[in-house]
């Protein structure tokens, strides 16, 4: 597979930015759903979500875009983020960039469903992102602040 999926745990993997060619292979590894969270024309020569869209949709995935920017992350990211996850009823791969929004987001979404700061910190070091610079944000969600 071309595209670099990194598993955080059974329920998400994430991504750098994929292809829509990456999508039948995705589908091939089990995923169900697609989180894109890469707004359009970020960097010149990247797919358009809508490209990625129509494979996924044609592979029988379903695709949701929750777009983050430079600016950071907002409340309703974080709730679309957990509806999709919530929605998916299977594996769900996120991508961005780099992951490292994806994760970001991931972990945010799970600290505000009650999920453990300590553990997400943790299962996002394993997939090789470092989330201590969302840390106070997770314990605020998870109320553990």
């Amino acid at each position: 597979m071309t595209a670099d999926i990194r598993r955080i745990d059974d329920r998400i993997s994430v991504a750098p930015q994929i292809t829509p060619w990456d999508v039948s292979e995705i589908a091939r590894a089990g995923f169900v759903a697609i989180v894109n969270n890469r707004p359009d024309d970020e960097e010149a020569g990247q797919p358009e979500g809508a490209e990625i869209r129509a494979a996924a949709e044609a592979a029988g995935l379903s695709y949701t875009e929750i777009p983050i920017t430079h600016a950071g992350f907002s409340f309703p990211q974080v709730e679309a983020m957990a509806a999709a996850l919530d929605a998916a009823g299977g594996p769900v791969l996120a991508y961005c960039r780099s992951g490292t929004r994806s994760c970001n987001l991931w972990a945010l979404a799970s600290a505000k469903a009650g999920g453990d700061p300590d553990e997400l910190v943790a299962k996002g070091a394993g997939a090789g992102y470092d989330l201590s610079g969302i840390r106070p944000l997770l314990d605020q969600l998870s109320g553990q602040a």
